[in-house]
């Protein structure tokens, strides 16, 4: 944030107290709780500890990734392993259909790591990946939360194809802080995508951001005026918390009144969500993206 704007946040001295989160409740929660111990499935709500897990469970939304846990990128922001991932499992598609079918899922978000490994860089598996749940849960409606996949449309037009309800990639932070906030991305690149899903035939495009990480304000607004001249629908706009020491470090904690401010300005840009808060995440009510 710039010194204009000094009133809009605090330092990172510790968590203030609108990001203390309240412990998961409610019968539709406990429900799945227990049927993801039971069967052992994985939901990046669960392994990344979301802070929205009980009102999205509760809502009947969960996120699961796909194409392993280990990334070939190392964002400076991630939590996610990074090294050399394992070998495909061409099996995965019907476990996480499966899994969507055992818990009742209504609205299903798929994302998964990056895999500049291979050479159709995991969108062959995306693209099973959406089929197989189509055919086991076929009310259960989808976002596909995708990579960038390098922009190389090849591999888009597999994502386009199986027609998701939303299709979403997230731009993360500012033009100025890409390249030390992702390091092996490019902001152009991120809304060339966007650009091409929506040119392309997608239903609905998506797109998210961080804040705190020492973006000014005048960089976020341009940010969303990009997003939208990508003709992008849906915006997500939350506070960057560390996952660990070896990350980057949150140089700043955004107030209430300029996540709010941040909704205003989104809402007269066009978009026609705009999710904005601390705890906001990607998927944060992620069912109501698809209206």
């Amino acid at each position: 944030m710039s010194t204009e704007t000094i009133d809009s946040v605090i330092p990172p001295k510790g968590k203030p107290k609108w990001l203390r989160v309240k412990l998961p409740t409610g019968k539709k929660y406990t429900q799945l709780r227990g049927l993801v111990d039971k069967y052992n499935l994985n939901t990046i709500c669960t392994s990344g500890s979301c802070p929205n897990m009980g009102e999205c469970w509760g809502e009947g939304t969960a996120t699961f990734m796909i194409l392993g846990n280990i990334c070939t990128r190392s964002c400076g922001f991630c939590g996610v392993k990074t090294g050399r991932p394992e070998d495909i499992d061409w099996e995965e598609p019907e476990k996480v259909a499966r899994s969507i079918k055992i818990m009742g899922i209504k609205h299903a978000v798929i994302t998964s790591v990056d895999r500049d490994d291979i050479k159709d860089m995991g969108s062959i598996i995306w693209g099973e990946t959406v089929k197989a749940i189509r055919r086991m849960n076929p009310t259960t409606t989808l976002e596909t939360l995708i990579p960038d996949f390098q922009g190389i449309e090849t591999h888009l037009d597999r994502i386009l194809a199986v027609r998701p309800e939303v299709i979403s990639h997230n731009m993360e932070t500012v033009k100025r802080l890409t390249r030390e906030v992702r390091i092996q991305a490019k902001y152009e690149r991120s809304l060339g995508v966007l650009s091409y899903l929506k040119k392309n035939g997608a239903h609905r495009t998506k797109s998210g951001i961080m804040l705190g990480l020492g973006e000014m304000e005048e960089e976020v607004i341009t940010t969303m005026k990009d997003l939208r001249a990508a003709d992008v629908d849906v915006v997500t706009i939350g506070q960057y918390l560390q996952p660990s020491k070896r990350h980057l470090p949150v140089k700043e904690y955004i107030l209430p009144d300029q996540f709010k401010k941040y909704e205003e300005i989104g809402l007269e840009l066009g978009f026609r969500h705009v999710e904005s808060g601390a705890l906001v995440r990607s998927s944060y009510k992620a069912h109501k993206h698809i209206l």
